[in-house]
């Protein structure tokens, strides 16, 4: 994809649409179920499949609406989806890595990246500490 087409393009369509942004969010949860600073608060959702099944749908929908697709997003905000679980900046971090590197194994070019990792820091406060 060269620079002329990516700009033309929304964020949503270079991340592959809602088929794409699934199959993200489903490696980006796995990342996290790996990531020891992280693993912590994802693990417990492997024994809880429609808890599990829940969530990723939720992301997948916030990820669409956010970027550009047509989809609703219906979940909490995220205020209150993490209100009281006290993220530390290092856990944020943590979750942003995985973020682009599975962005990255799954060949999101350089913008979009960008582009994520800028929406990504601009929800941080109202996830750290809250």
């Amino acid at each position: 994809m060269n620079e002329t087409t990516t700009q033309k393009l929304t964020l949503y369509e270079r991340l592959g649409k809602k088929e794409g942004i699934t199959a993200l969010v489903d490696d980006i949860v796995e990342a996290h179920m790996k990531n020891p600073i992280v693993k912590p608060r994802f693990q417990p959702y492997r024994e809880q499949a429609d808890n599990l099944k829940q969530i990723k749908e939720h992301t997948v929908d916030f990820f669409c609406a956010g970027t550009g697709g047509l989809e609703q997003y219906t979940g909490r905000d995220m205020l209150a989806a993490h209100k009281g679980m006290n993220i530390s900046e290092q856990e944020f971090i943590a979750v942003l890595d995985d973020i682009l590197h599975v962005l990255d194994q799954h060949g999101v070019d350089e913008e979009s990246r960008k582009d994520v990792l800028a929406i990504a820091y601009s929800l941080k406060d109202n996830i750290i500490r809250v």
